[in-house]
């Protein structure tokens, strides 16, 4: 095995100093590699040679499928790919070479197509943002369309060969077996051979570069490659637009749920909490406005309640009230229904739904109500049936209801039966005040850590925008720091954004668990797989594992027990100085429970502190914010996963400055007495 640290971007500029690099986003990278690919897979008689170098071993299995079926083209194909799970040194469908992470190449990204007709490269190294700081340098392992690359993509037949010479060379360093295989891809496309460089002799067989004229290289029609280069450039733009339209329709439906919050947390005069009935009237006013529909209903009315008096109603225009009327819940098929299924039904059309062609009863109800387009969404809190929210249109059109509708529907359900139990729960508690406080104190620590931490990048990224379109003289080095301290800090907001995500999606109970056996040093493996590239790249203390492979199977959601390891890696690798350690351990409390431990040398945590680090938003102190940054939800989002599989999670120290542990305990999965031997994951 050979270890290259030199750039193979850097190789091919000396080798041809009149190449000049350019700048490219990942999403354009992606989509000149596939148009690469496909006119392989178009041509019915090419049988080229084509090389592909993927950063990591996720980037190359989004692609496997593509490199099948070329393969089934040409026997000259080789694929790259940094050493990570699963990915080997092997030969099946086509040749794949495993390279070491320290390698030069895990930065880079190539392809090199050579044909008897054509050839074309595409040799491009990561930029990463903001050098000069390390610590702010983006996870590679995210894909993302701001990551930037510079290199060289051309259809020059010299320049391909060159680049094609110099991969065939770092090959063989990987798989010096494959030597035979690649001198005769040497011989039939006219490449180089390192052992024949300097022979003064012309080779008995013409290469492609002296033939290409006759053999047609140079009038190659690029319309074909041209129209799979935008087809896929139009893709990516049309998710870019799917993935606005998103974050504005949930932009609406935070809007209209907050306003609804909003309008219930801001109860009486008396600063008391809402009675559960203006609840509900706050509630079908600001939907009702906010929809535009003709009527809006909410009543309260448990799962075996006989009728239900509607009391809450919205109105539109002309439309007829129905306040006051009672509702046979008995007879009322609807109803029943959507207790049953715990579930929103949506009518498009009343005068053609056979669930009401078919019912007495609810034709008498449409009748009565005027009812064209109806809509009815369960309010529910923890399964529990609280009432129901009803829409209704009652012109002479049907509407069609538009899944971003029941959607927003349903998520104003669930706020207003989390009040509603809020409200309950508020007359029937003597320690009203103290829970409203420890409320009021998460809003003002979600404020004031957020405003920092949302409002600093912002204020960057303003900046720096600001000033590359006020000032278009600037050098160009300036431009390149403005425009990696903003994409640097874009990441930054991103990743605190996910985490805020997790955290909500955790403690709503929204999260569907998919527990199953585990190997315990497998998920190990794979957390420090997270933090690898970081480690190259940051400076980051020694991580030591002493999992034992002989540990009994555990029972737990495999993702999220990875996400537990790598959040606590992240926390004792921010609080540890590079000199230090972190040794990862695991042991048997007992034959149904497994517990892991993190230790590390770092600054350690005060005694009485010990529990507070769990809490959301929790900082030691003010000035780690400043110098490690971070909001403190990490360990919560720990704890709220360790709680859902019925575990502990808790932290010890000896004070400042003498490290700290943190464990955790997993269930064992209860398995047939036999053998074990588990796989080790290769590293």
């Amino acid at each position: 095995m050979s270890i290259s640290t030199v750039s193979m971007l850097s190789d091919l500029l000396n080798a041809i100093p009149q190449l000049r690099s350019q700048l490219y986003f990942k999403a354009s990278l992606t989509a000149l590699s596939h148009a690469m690919e496909d006119q392989v897979l178009a041509a019915n008689t090419e049988q080229p040679l084509l090389i592909a170098s993927f950063q990591r071993e996720r980037y190359y299995r989004q692609e496997a499928h593509r490199y099948k079926r070329i393969a089934q083209r040409t026997d000259q194909v080789y694929v790259l790919s940094a050493l990570e799970t699963d990915f080997t040194n092997a030969s099946g469908f086509y040749e794949t070479i495993a390279f070491d992470l320290k390698d030069a190449l895990s930065q880079e990204w190539h392809l090199v197509i050579i044909g008897q007709q054509y050839a074309t490269c595409l040799v491009c190294r990561e930029r990463f943002m903001n050098l000069s700081k390390k610590s702010q340098m983006p996870n590679t392992f995210d894909i993302d369309s701001s990551r930037q690359f510079e290199g060289i993509w051309t259809r020059d037949r010299t320049v391909s060969f060159k680049a094609a010479e110099l991969l065939l060379t770092r090959i063989l360093g990987y798989r010096p077996e494959l030597s035979a295989k690649i001198e005769q891809a040497r011989e039939n496309f006219g490449l180089a051979s390192p052992s024949k460089r300097k022979s003064p002799k012309k080779p008995k067989k013409l290469a492609i570069a002296q033939t290409a004229p006759e053999l047609g290289f140079s009038n190659i029609d690029p319309d074909p490659f041209v129209q799979r280069l935008v087809t896929y450039l139009q893709a990516g733009q049309y998710k870019l637009l799917k993935a606005y339209g998103a974050i504005a329709e949930q932009e609406r439906k935070e809007r209209l749920v907050n306003s609804i919050t909003a309008a219930i947390r801001r109860g009486s005069n008396t600063g008391q909490p809402l009675h559960p009935q203006e609840i509900l009237l706050v509630a079908v006013e600001e939907l009702g406005q906010a929809l535009s529909v003709c009527r809006c209903l909410i009543y309260r009315a448990g799962a075996t309640e006989t009728t239900a008096t509607i009391t809450n109603e919205f109105l539109k225009g002309s439309v007829s009230s129905v306040a006051g009327q009672d509702l046979q819940l008995q007879q009322h098929p609807l109803f029943q229904e959507v207790v049953q299924q715990q579930e929103s039904i949506a009518i498009t059309d009343t005068q053609a739904d056979a669930r009401i062609t078919n019912s007495v009863a609810l034709q008498a109800l449409v009748t009565r109500f005027s009812l064209r387009s109806w809509l009815m969404v369960p309010v529910l809190y923890q399964r529990r049936f609280l009432g129901t929210i009803e829409l209704h249109h009652c012109g002479e059109l049907p509407h069609p209801w538009q899944e971003n509708e029941v959607s927003l529907i349903e998520e104003v359900a669930t706020q207003v039966g989390a009040a509603l139990i809020q409200a309950e729960a508020y007359a029937n508690l003597e320690d009203l005040n103290q829970q409203l406080e420890a409320l009021d104190r998460t809003r003002s620590n979600l404020i004031a850590i957020t405003g920092h931490e949302l409002r600093t990048p912002l204020s960057t990224i303003q900046v720096c925008l600001e000033s590359l379109a006020t000032e278009p003289d600037m050098p160009g080095e300036l431009r390149e720091i403005m425009l990696s301290t903003a994409l640097s800090d874009s990441e930054r907001m991103r990743k605190l954004v996910q985490d805020f995500l997790t955290l909500s999606s955790l403690e709503s109970g929204q999260v569907q668990w998919h527990p199953e056996s585990l190997s315990l040093e497998e998920c190990v493996t794979l957390a420090l797989s997270r933090t690898r590239s970081r480690a190259l790249i940051e400076d980051r203390p020694q991580i030591t594992t002493q999992v034992s492979e002989q540990l009994p199977l555990v029972r737990a959601d495999g993702d999220w027990l990875v996400e537990v390891i790598s959040k606590l890696l992240d926390n004792s690798s921010k609080f540890t100085p590079p000199q230090g350690k972190i040794i990862i351990n695991a042991a048997c409390l007992d034959d149904r429970t497994l517990e892991v431990t993190v230790t590390d040398t770092g600054r350690g945590i005060e005694p009485q502190r010990l529990e507070l680090v769990f809490d959301r938003f929790y900082q030691e102190e003010a000035s780690l914010r400043r110098t490690v940054g971070g909001t403190g939800l990490g360990l919560a989002i720990c704890r709220q996963i360790v709680n859902g599989w019925g575990g502990q999670i808790w932290a010890e120290s000896e004070g400042k400055d003498r490290g700290s542990q943190f464990h955790f305990t997993i269930p064992i999965a209860i398995t047939p007495v036999e053998p074990r031997n588990y796989k080790k994951v290769q590293k």
